[in-house]
C-alpha cells in the first residue's frame, strides 16, 4: 500500500514582509498627500492667508458673505472626510506593523492586492463587504 503524500495547497494567511513594505510605502505617500490636502482645507476654513476683499470693501463683504459661508461649510465637510481618511491610513500602518494588514476582518482571507492598491486602508474584501450588506 503506497502512501501518497498529498501536499494540499496552503492558502496564504498574510502578506510577506516585502509585500507589507510595498504597501507601507504606498500608504505613506498617500498619507503625505492627504495631510497636505487637509492643511489646505483647514486654511480655507480658517481663511488664513487670504488676499481677497475682506480688508478693503465692506460692500463686497456683504455680497459675498452667503457664498463664503457655503464655501466654508463645503470645505469643512471635505476636511472632515480628509481627516477620517488620514485616520484610516494611519490605522492601516498599525496593521502593517502588526502584520495583520490585508486580512479581511469578516472572512479572514487575504484582500486581493489590486483592491489594496486602490483602497489601501480597506479592511474588507469584496466578499466580506457583500456578506455584511446582506
Amino acid at each position: 500500500m503506497a502512501i501518497v503524500n498529498e501536499d494540499p495547497v496552503v492558502e496564504k494567511v498574510r502578506y510577506s514582509d516585502e509585500e507589507l513594505q510595498e504597501f507601507k510605502e504606498l500608504i505613506l505617500e498617500k498619507l503625505a498627500k492627504a495631510k497636505e490636502d487637509y492643511a489646505m482645507l483647514k486654511g480655507a476654513i480658517d481663511h488664513s492667508g487670504s488676499n481677497d476683499t475682506e480688508d478693503t470693501s465692506p460692500s463686497f463683504k456683504v455680497l459675498e458673505e452667503g457664498a463664503f459661508s457655503q464655501a466654508k461649510e463645503e470645505a469643512s465637510q471635505l476636511a472632515q472626510r480628509q481627516y477620517k481618511f488620514i485616520q484610516n491610513l494611519e490605522a492601516a500602518l498599525v496593521r502593517i506593523e502588526n502584520k495583520t494588514y490585508g486580512v479581511c476582518r469578516v472572512t479572514g482571507k487575504l484582500i486581493p492586492k489590486e483592491r489594496l492598491k486602490l483602497v489601501p486602508h480597506a479592511t474588507l474584501s469584496v466578499e466580506g463587504k457583500n456578506l455584511i450588506n446582506k
